[in-house]
């Protein structure tokens, strides 16, 4: 990513990938992360990192719509994933074992524009365990502009798969490549779901923008 390029980090978690292009980039960052259990990780990492400044914490869930649902959750430890907000089903498609829920307003990136004056992205990267499909139905005119997205996608999800490849090919966007790390390789749990990456094609040539592409997760 170029320096200073604004990003949204849907499924922040505690942070790790915010804190990593704030840091190492410069970029202004917009972490969406309603668990209450990871928020305080999330702001603690961002303070001890001095990266108050250029991350901004937005506790709501993101969604195909602005409205008030569940966010249903499997685990109460900081750190914990696996959490679906409106949808009883989790990253594989398959039913959500929830532990732990409390209501909250979610709202779509569209939403989060229009509403909170949050500054169009020119990356996103989306891990939310199972409704990705979901929230980019909800933002097809900030999905339009964007340079790049890294998304987590089970290849054995077909409505999850399915609907999210045709989302952000009619944004004009390409999948450039899809990986998985060490760790998710050595979980059969996980065995499914890639990190899409997904860019623009320089009109020039039919290629790939640029490298910066490919280097978003």
């Amino acid at each position: 990513m170029p320096e200073g390029a604004v990003v949204w980090d849907v499924g922040a978690n505690v942070g790790l990938y915010s804190c990593y292009a704030a840091k190492h980039r410069n970029c202004r960052i917009f972490a969406f992360e309603p668990s209450v259990f990871n928020l305080e990780l999330l702001a603690r990492n961002v303070y001890n990192n001095d990266l108050v400044d250029k991350v901004t914490i937005v506790p709501l869930p993101l969604s195909e719509t602005l409205a008030v649902n569940t966010l249903n959750m499997t685990s109460m430890e900081w750190g914990g994933a696996l959490s679906s907000f409106g949808e009883g089903y989790g990253h594989d498609g398959k039913a959500l074992e929830s532990i732990f829920k409390f209501a909250t307003i979610g709202l779509s990136m569209q939403d989060a524009v229009q509403y909170l004056k949050i500054p169009q992205p020119d990356y996103i990267k989306m891990d939310v365990d199972g409704i990705e499909h979901l929230i980019l139905k909800g933002g097809a005119s900030i999905l339009a502009a964007v340079r790049g997205v890294l998304i987590e996608i089970n290849d054995e999800f077909p409505e999850q798969y399915n609907r999210a490849a045709d989302l952000l090919t009619k944004a004009g966007l390409v999948m450039h490549e899809k990986r998985q790390s060490v760790e998710v390789q050595k979980n059969t749990l996980f065995s499914s779901s890639f990190n899409q990456i997904w860019g623009r094609v320089n009109a020039a040539n039919g290629t790939s923008s640029s490298k910066q592409d490919r280097y978003i997760g």
